[in-house]
């Protein structure tokens, strides 16, 4: 019988970052795993290597082992989270981030005006801010297992401030049915148990109310191609890449009803750069000055062929929009 994604199988012993490595999927239970790769923690604030297995029946991608709660803390402290920021400035403006916001809330406005919205993983609440310019009587709450959600807070971009996961014990039943829209963009694979944090987004989420699910496609021809260089694999930071398929049916088996799955405008033009980014993190100055050519090429190809490629396999991330028909 498949065992539970919260009880692993014990073969090995592990450091106090990692629990023990399990021997099937945390998805589907199926034994036959491959290894999808092998990485380091591209800021090298810790030594060894990553490694994301693959289950050969379902295809989800998940880190095995997989960091422990000690762990989890450690790749989302702030001064973690503003190495991670500076290191994607040299790919992703902040301008180019609140353009995508924008047209994100804009493609969201079909949806019937909420009277409150929480946003999952918001950080500093990038998203809600650039949300009410589409729905200015929406109640825009923040939740994040960073201290960035109190910033946002301070500086008004949510009017109030969760700190944790969804599966933070007792959270889940304080927001209880509080909410009309649950968005999570680039969330779920943060999460060390995406079923339970599925189960409770639904929680808070009223009946009829809608929830947003944005993720990186496991599926994209990019990963086969770049391979570590691949900046959705995250590894140390992503537990879990959930494949459309798996996500879709998990969502139905809880009582929703799909309305969109979207492949084409959640792609974020990249991965050639990214690739280029990560190649030289660790190299010498030198080395990263004579690579500034090379990236800003593979930036230009990037959003060159962003819209062909985003109609591709090479599609980076998928969103889906669910209604909760449940009670």
């Amino acid at each position: 019988m498949p065992t539970s994604p919260l009880t692993p199988q014990i073969t090995t012993p592990h450091d106090p970052f990692q629990e023990p490595r399990r021997e099937d999927c945390p998805w589907c239970g199926s034994p036959r795993l491959r290894t999808r790769l092998r990485a380091p923690d591209p800021l090298r604030h810790r030594s060894g290597r990553f490694v994301l297995d693959a289950c050969r029946d379902c295809g989800h991608a998940f880190q095995n082992p997989r960091l422990s709660a000690e762990g989890l803390a450690f790749f989302h402290r702030d001064f973690y989270e503003r190495h991670l920021e500076e290191f994607a400035a040299q790919f992703r403006s902040a301008r180019a981030v609140r353009h995508r916001h924008r047209a994100t809330a804009w493609r969201l406005s079909a949806l019937r005006e909420p009277e409150s919205w929480l946003d999952v993983g918001t950080g500093r609440g990038g998203f809600p801010e650039a949300a009410k310019e589409f729905f200015p009587y929406t109640s825009f709450d923040g939740l994040d297992p960073t201290a960035r959600v109190e910033q946002a807070l301070l500086e008004g971009r949510v009017e109030e401030a969760h700190r944790g996961y969804l599966t933070t014990p007792g959270m889940a039943a304080r927001l209880r049915a509080r909410y009309d829209v649950v968005t999570m963009f680039h969330h779920l694979q943060h999460a060390p148990d995406p079923r339970a944090e599925l189960r409770a987004a639904l929680t808070v989420l009223r009946r009829g109310g809608h929830l947003v699910v944005e993720v990186p496609d496991p599926r994209c021809l990019f990963a086969t191609l770049l391979g570590r260089w691949w900046l959705p694999y995250g590894q140390p930071r992503h537990l879990h890449l959930v494949p459309p398929a798996n996500l879709r049916a998990e969502l139905r088996s809880l009582g929703c009803t799909i309305l969109v799955t979207d492949r084409t405008a959640p792609h974020v033009p990249y991965d050639l750069s990214a690739a280029v980014a990560l190649a030289v993190a660790q190299a010498h100055p030198v080395v990263q000055l004579a690579a500034i050519p090379v990236q800003t090429l593979a930036s230009a190809l990037d959003h060159g062929c962003a819209p062909l490629l985003r109609r591709t396999r090479f599609s980076n991330a998928y969103r889906v929009v669910a209604r909760k028909d449940g009670g």
